[in-house]
């Protein structure tokens, strides 16, 4: 996922995403804690997508702020 395809996305589907990552991301820890994580650069690419959404919705929020 990168952020160009993140941008042309509503806030909603950006939050619904950001969701699903957050579920991911625990359910990466949980099989992390007990040893059954195959792929542990998943955890790390999953975080960073977090963050991108997240910076994303940020934007959105400032750009609807400053049209206001």
């Amino acid at each position: 996922m990168n952020a160009t395809e993140l941008r042309d996305k509503t806030p909603d589907e950006l939050r619904d995403q950001l969701v699903a990552l957050k579920k991911e991301a625990f359910n990466l820890r949980f099989q992390g804690a007990t040893g059954q994580l195959e792929n542990t650069a998943r955890m790390r690419s999953v975080r960073r997508d977090v963050a991108r959404v997240k910076t994303i919705l940020n934007e959105k929020a400032a750009a609807a702020a400053s049209e206001e």
